[in-house]
C-alpha cells in the first residue's frame, strides 16, 4: 500500500456510509443471527397483575417438559446474586420479579430450553399465585398516593449529575427538580395578563424493527456478552458490580442494531443472560418478540400545565412550569430526561423571571426511559401549542408573537447559562421563510379546511459524559479507529471516519471503524441524546491529531520534516527497516460543565451545546370525519456544520416521521394495567400514506465553536416541533384546540362538534 498524506477534504462530503454495502447484500452482523454451539434459549413468564404479592410459584409442571434445561425464579437468582438489582438512576428493578410484581409483564420466571418452542409450551405451565394490591396508574394521583410502587430505593451513584439522588421512604417520586430564575410571582402579579393551559402526552413504544437481545457466554476468563446495546460500557461496568467481579472479566460486544432510539440503552436484557449463562454454565440467548417490547421500555407519558404572563404587546414577562413524567414501576433513566429536559421546559424564549417544577413518578406500568428527544418532545408539545394560543388570544400572529420572545445568543437560558452557538432564530427565520408565512394563505372551503403552524424547540445535551477514542495507523499506512460509539443507523461510523480521514489527510471510505467490544474499544459513555458527534466526535479528533504528530515526531526521526513528505508505508520501513511497528494515537473528551444548584436550579454552564429544531406545516382537515392529511412539512435545523450532508438530510427526515407517528396514531392503550395492543397489527406506526405530500429538510448555516469541525449533534432536533405544529395547524383550519397526544381523527372529530354544539352519534 502507498497510502500518502495528502490535502484532501473529507469533512462536508456526502460520504455513502461505509456499512451500506454489508447490509444491502445480507451480511451485515446483527446478534439475532450469531448461534453458538450448544446455546440454550429461553422464554419469560410475565406478571399477569400491575401490583400483587407473589405468594408462590409453582414450576414443576414445566420441568418436566422434554429438552427443558431449567425454570429459573427470582429467588433462583438471589440465591446466586445476593443483590440482583440493577438501574442507572436507581438499583431498583430486580433481575426477576422478587417478593412482589409491579407492572403486568413484569419478568417472573424464565424457562431455559435447548429450543425456544420448547421453552415457550413450557412456559405456558407455569403458575404463579398473585395477591392483588392496590394499583396506581396516572402519573398525578400516583404523586399523592399513598400506595406505593416500592418501599425504598436505592441510589446507583454511577453517573456524576445523578450523584444527587437520594432513597425517599413512602412516596412514589424518584426525582423532584426545581428551577427558579428571577422572580416569578412578583412578575405575574404585574402581567397583564396571565394564560394557563394543561397539556398531556400518551405513553408509547420505540419499536425498533431489531428486538432486543442478549446472549451470555462463559468463557474460559469470565462472561462474554454479545448483545444489541447502546451503551456497551456501561452493560460492562453494571454486570461487573452485578456479579462483584473486575470490570477485566467481563467482554461486551455489539453488532449490527437494527434501530435502538433509547430502548437498548444502559441494562435491559443483559443481567438476565449473565444469570443464567453463568448458573447454567452454558451459553444462554434471551430474545424479545415485537410484543414483549411493549412491557420493557416505553416513552414517559407526560402533564405539563403551564401558566404564563403576558404584557398587552405580547411579551412573556413570567412563566411557571409543573410537568409530572409517568416513569412506570422502574427509574431507568427517567430521573435524567426529568431533570435535564425540565431545565428547558419554559422554551426557547427570553424570559426574566421563570419557576420550573420537574418529577419523575412510579406508577405501576411497564417502565419508561430515554426515547428520541429525550423528553423534550412532551414538553415543546405543550409550551408551542401553549404560545400559539396567546398569540390567538392577544391577536398576534404566532410567528410574530415567537420573534418577539426569542432567546437570542448572549442572552441567559432559564438556568443562567449564556445561550452560545444556538442559532435559534436563524432557525425560526428559515422556517418562516420556507414556509412563504407573510404571503396569503388559501383556507380551503366547505368540509376540506386548510391551516398552517410553526413551532421551535430545544434541548441541552447530556453532560458531563466521558468519551475515549484510538487510532491505529499500521505499518503499510492503512488506518483503523476504535470507540464504543454504537451505529445503530445513525452512520455514525461514517462520520467519525470523515474525523479522522480529515486530520490524517486520508480516504473516509479507507479508515476502518472496528465496532464496539469493550474489550478492544475503549470507553465511551454510551450512544444516546445525539452526543455522538459532539462528544465522541471531538475524542476522535483528538485521537487523530495525537497519531498525526506520533507520525511527524517519526519523521522527524528519520530526517524529514513531516510525515506528508512521503507515502507512509515508506515512513515506516525508514524507521523500522521492513514493514513494521505502528503509530497509536488516543483522545479522551470530557466537556465542561456545572450541575445545577439544588435549590435554585441555576447553572452558569448547563450544556456543553445546545440542539434546535423548528417545524412548519400546511395540512387539510375533513370536517365531516375528523381526517387529517398533511400536504406540507418543513423541517430546520440547527447542527452547527455538517459533517455528512446527506446523513444530516436522513436524519432530518426520519426524526420527523418518527415523532408524526408519536403524534398522529401511536398510542399504548391499557386496562388495567395491561397493554392491549402489543402489537404491529394494533399499535399504529406511520406508514407511507401518512408522511406529507412534501417534506422539506434545512440545516442553518452555523458553527459549533467547540464541536469537531463546528459539528453538534441532529438526530433528536426534527422531533421538537412536530407535535405542536400540526395542531397550531389544525386550530387555523378549523378553529379547534387539540390538547392531548394523539392527535387521533376521532379527537379533531369530537372536538369540531363540541365547538358546533353537534350531537355526536352514540357508538
Amino acid at each position: 500500500m502507498t497510502t500518502k498524506m495528502m490535502p484532501n477534504r473529507q469533512v462536508g462530503r456526502s460520504v455513502k456510509r461505509l456499512e451500506s454495502h454489508s447490509k444491502v447484500t445480507g451480511r451485515a452482523e446483527y446478534t439475532h443471527n450469531l448461534r453458538l454451539p450448544g446455546m440454550l434459549h429461553t422464554k419469560i413468564v410475565r406478571s399477569t397483575v400491575a401490583h400483587g404479592l407473589i405468594r408462590a410459584i409453582d414450576v414443576e409442571a414445566a420441568k418436566q417438559v422434554p429438552g427443558v434445561h431449567a425454570v429459573i425464579t427470582g429467588e433462583d437468582v438471589r440465591k446466586f446474586i445476593p443483590q440482583p438489582y440493577f438501574g442507572p438512576a436507581f438499583h431498583d428493578q430486580p433481575i426477576l420479579a422478587l417478593d412482589k410484581v409491579r407492572y403486568v409483564g413484569e419478568a417472573v420466571v424464565v424457562v431455559v430450553a435447548s429450543d425456544p418452542h420448547i421453552a415457550d409450551q413450557a412456559a405456558q405451565l407455569v403458575v404463579v399465585d398473585y395477591e392483588e394490591l392496590p394499583a396506581v396508574f396516572d402519573e398525578i394521583e400516583a404523586a399523592k398516593s399513598d400506595v406505593y410502587v416500592h418501599e425504598e430505593l436505592r441510589p446507583a451513584g454511577t453517573f456524576p449529575d445523578l450523584k444527587h439522588l437520594v432513597g425517599i421512604r413512602n412516596t412514589n417520586i424518584a426525582l423532584d427538580f426545581s428551577l427558579t430564575h428571577g422572580e416569578p410571582e412578583k412578575a405575574f402579579a404585574e402581567a397583564d395578563h396571565v394564560f394557563e393551559h394543561t397539556f398531556t402526552t400518551q405513553q408509547v413504544m420505540h419499536t425498533p424493527f431489531e428486538p432486543m437481545i442478549s446472549i451470555g457466554e462463559p468463557t474460559h476468563s469470565g462472561l462474554t456478552l454479545h448483545t444489541a446495546s447502546q451503551s456497551p460500557s456501561f452493560v460492562r461496568i453494571e454486570i461487573a458490580r452485578l456479579l462483584g467481579w473486575p470490570e477485566n472479566k467481563v467482554r461486551v460486544k455489539t453488532g449490527q442494531l437494527g434501530g435502538g432510539f433509547g430502548a437498548k440503552l444502559y441494562i435491559k436484557l443483559e443481567a438476565l443472560a449473565a444469570a443464567l449463562a453463568l448458573m447454567l454454565n452454558a451459553p444462554v440467548r434471551v430474545a424479545l418478540t415485537m410484543e414483549e417490547q411493549f412491557y420493557t421500555i416505553t416513552k414517559h407519558a407526560t402533564t405539563f400545565h403551564i401558566r404564563s404572563g403576558v404584557t398587552k404587546d405580547g411579551r412573556i414577562v413570567a412563566r411557571d412550569c409543573d410537568v409530572w413524567w409517568n416513569g412506570g414501576a422502574y427509574a431507568d433513566i427517567g430521573p435524567r430526561v426529568t431533570q435535564k429536559s425540565g431545565f428547558t421546559a419554559a422554551g426557547p424564549y427570553d424570559i426574566e423571571n421563570v419557576k420550573i417544577k420537574s418529577a419523575a413518578v412510579y406508577t405501576n406500568r411497564p417502565p419508561a426511559g430515554a426515547l428520541r428527544g429525550f423528553g423534550i418532545p412532551q414538553l415543546v408539545w405543550a409550551y408551542e401549542s401553549h404560545i400559539d394560543l396567546i398569540a390567538r388570544e392577544l391577536g398576534i400572529d404566532p410567528l410574530e408573537m415567537r420573534r418577539k420572545n426569542i432567546l437570542r445568543n448572549g442572552r441567559p437560558q432559564a438556568t443562567g447559562t449564556i445561550m452560545k452557538d444556538a442559532a435559534i432564530e436563524q432557525v425560526l427565520e428559515r422556517t418562516a421563510e420556507r414556509m412563504n408565512w407573510s404571503a396569503p394563505f388559501d383556507k380551503g372551503s366547505g368540509t376540506r379546511r386548510r391551516g398552517r403552524g410553526i413551532a421551535i424547540g430545544f434541548k441541552a445535551s447530556v453532560a458531563p459524559t466521558t468519551s475515549v477514542a484510538m487510532v491505529n495507523i499500521a505499518a503499510d499506512g492503512s488506518c483503523s479507529l476504535y470507540s464504543s460509539t454504537v451505529d445503530m443507523g445513525q452512520a455514525s461510523e461514517t462520520a467519525m471516519a470523515q474525523i479522522v480521514a480529515e486530520v490524517l489527510a486520508l480516504e473516509t471510505e479507507n479508515i476502518r471503524v472496528v465496532r464496539p467490544d469493550t474489550d478492544i474499544t475503549p470507553y465511551d459513555m454510551a450512544t444516546l441524546g445525539s452526543r455522538s458527534t459532539f462528544h465522541m466526535g471531538n475524542a476522535v479528533r483528538l485521537a487523530a491529531e495525537d497519531a498525526k504528530q506520533k507520525l511527524d515526531e517519526l519523521a522527524r526521526e528519520v530526517g524529514l520534516t513531516n510525515a506528508s513528505d512521503v507515502p507512509l508505508s515508506q515512513l515506516f520501513i525508514k524507521k523500522y527497516g521492513m514493514q513494521a511497528g505502528n503509530v497509536i494515537g488516543v483522545g479522551t473528551y470530557i466537556p465542561p460543565y456545572k450541575s445545577p444548584d439544588k435549590k435554585t436550579g441555576q447553572s452558569d454552564n448547563a450544556t456543553p451545546f445546545w440542539m434546535i429544531g423548528a417545524t412548519g406545516v400546511e395540512l387539510e382537515v375533513d370536517t365531516e370525519t375528523g381526517h387529517v392529511k398533511l400536504l406540507r412539512m418543513v423541517n430546520v435545523c440547527d447542527l452547527g456544520t455538517p459533517l455528512n450532508p446527506k446523513v444530516v438530510e436522513t436524519q432530518i427526515s426520519g426524526a420527523a416521521v418518527m415523532q408524526i407517528g408519536f403524534t398522529m396514531s401511536e398510542i399504548m392503550n391499557f386496562d388495567a394495567g395491561q397493554v392491549t395492543n402489543a402489537s404491529l397489527a394494533d399499535y399504529k406506526i406511520p406508514s407511507f400514506h401518512d408522511l406529507p405530500d412534501l417534506m422539506e429538510n434545512e440545516a442553518v448555516d452555523a458553527e459549533q465553536t467547540t464541536g469537531p469541525f463546528g459539528a453538534k449533534g441532529v438526530g433528536e432536533s426534527s422531533t421538537f416541533g412536530v407535535s405542536p405544529a400540526i395542531a397550531n395547524a389544525i386550530q387555523d383550519a378549523v378553529g379547534v384546540r387539540i390538547s392531548s397526544l394523539p392527535i387521533t381523527p376521532e379527537a379533531v372529530y369530537r372536538a369540531i362538534a363540541a365547538a358546533d354544539n353537534r350531537a355526536l352519534e352514540e357508538e
